[in-house]
């Protein structure tokens, strides 16, 4: 399917649901991970600006998650240019993903249709290093489990002073580290309730949203399915009709296969035979049916080299030149 055969049935669902359609997916090809970030946001502005000030956009949302801030300001835009915002939840819309479920009047959400935690994870240079890794790799510290950490210590050891604790765990992690964990912590929670405040006026039902997203949920890969979403959390949830959810899963389905989502990237296996190979993968979207798409491509060169072991046994090996990472447009004529 070309994006041509996607913007017809963006058009069937806006004609369906009285709504101006917009797609945004960040792939996770494992080994080409791609997050939200601050990059899409002027593109959105692009879209939104074809569109123009509608009663009701649907936004199309595949994501493992990525920046908080940049997933609040997305949301916010596309409020200012309708009533109502929906969310269409094919598959996964996990950690900033459903950040952005939080300031929709509705989410479609398909049976396999999962929600996640927002809980943030920092990644930063000053990380613990992770053992026998490149240098340059670092782990990620997820604000839970630091916050966990500490209120598990409170309860194991009581008698030991407060200040024991924070010393224990700043010999395992930067202290800016965690007090980036911290303070990202605070913002997360401050920004989801912006968020739901732009629809709903209950506080206690905001309240538990917020603590069950934030820190109940008890992990960051805890699924959230659409009837625990609706019935448990009290999101706003709804169901699609059969035809829809036909729509929606071949869009689905389409960015799977153009994405490679189910197909890790290995370059060695890329590389194959070949001594040299140039590559351009794409590895997100932004799409409507007024203005175009946009994909956001990675193109590089791989190279066979060879080296000798510590037995001197000589071993294929591969080097990977990235050239550049960006955004290439194709208008709707495409």
């Amino acid at each position: 399917m070309t994006y041509a055969q996607r913007r017809e049935l963006y058009t069937q669902i806006e004609q369906e649901r009285d709504s101006k359609v917009i797609a945004y997916v960040t792939g996770d090809r494992p080994g080409l991970e791609t997050a939200i970030a601050g990059d899409s946001v002027d593109l959105f502005v692009d879209h939104l600006d074809e569109i123009g000030i509608v009663n009701r956009v649907s936004l199309v949302l595949y994501t493992l998650g990525g920046d908080p801030h940049t997933a609040r300001n997305i949301t916010i835009l596309l409020q200012s240019f309708c009533d109502d915002l929906e969310v269409i939840v094919p598959s996964k819309c996990y950690s900033a993903g459903t950040l952005m479920c939080l300031g929709a009047n509705n989410i479609i959400m398909t049976k396999q249709a999962r929600l996640g935690p927002i809980d943030t994870t920092v990644r930063r240079e000053l990380n613990p290093a992770i053992p026998g890794s490149s240098p340059l790799r670092r782990a990620p510290v997820n604000v839970e489990d630091v916050n966990a950490f500490i209120e598990h210590a409170r309860v194991a050891l009581p008698n030991q002073p407060i200040d024991g604790v924070f010393d224990r765990l700043a010999q395992a992690i930067h202290p800016l580290v965690l007090g980036n964990a911290f303070r990202v912590r605070a913002q997360t929670r401050m920004l989801g309730e912006h968020l739901l405040l732009s629809h709903m006026d209950n506080r206690e039902v905001i309240s538990r949203i917020l603590d069950f997203l934030c820190t109940d949920s008890g992990s960051h890969d805890y699924a959230i399915a659409q009837r625990e979403a609706r019935s448990e959390l009290g999101l706003p949830v709804e169901t699609p009709s059969w035809d829809l959810y036909g729509k929606v899963k071949a869009i689905q389905e389409d960015f799977v296969s153009e994405l490679e989502l189910r197909n890790p990237f290995v370059p060695r296996v890329l590389l194959g035979d070949d001594d040299e190979l140039d590559y351009m993968l794409p590895r997100a979207f932004i799409e409507s049916v007024d203005l175009g798409s946009h994909v956001f491509e990675t193109q590089g060169t791989l190279n066979k080299v060879s080296r000798k072991d510590q037995f001197g046994v000589t071993i294929d090996d591969y080097r990977d030149i990235e050239i550049k990472t960006s955004w290439r447009f194709h208008d709707a004529n495409h």
